[in-house]
């Protein structure tokens, strides 16, 4: 059996910047979920600071996580949240199911 390519990201909004975050975050989720190898893609706020967001990520395999990363979505995505997040880009932290 193949495994799920599974992992977390996370970044932090400019200060002020959180919406417009939460808003791009929300519009390339429905994206993502379309995706024939997506499993999961659930992205949240942290509680106690709203400009810090988590992003749980699950693909069926690493070609349908290829296959995302190459989608035509991503690169606008990732160049819009690049200007809107403190860090360079989302810090990813890939995992596997035990």
């Amino acid at each position: 059996m193949t495994e799920p390519t599974i992992l977390h990201a996370v970044f932090t909004a400019r200060p002020g910047l959180g919406d417009r975050v939460a808003g791009l975050l929300a519009d390339f989720a429905a994206v993502v979920r379309a995706e024939e190898g997506n499993v999961v893609f659930d992205a949240s706020r942290l509680v106690e600071d709203p400009d810090r967001f988590f992003v749980y990520e699950v693909y069926r395999d690493a070609a349908a996580f290829q296959a995302h990363l190459a989608s035509p979505a991503g690169v606008p995505f990732n160049a819009a949240l690049q200007e809107l997040i403190v860090e360079p880009s989302s810090q990813l932290t890939f995992l596997r199911r035990i």
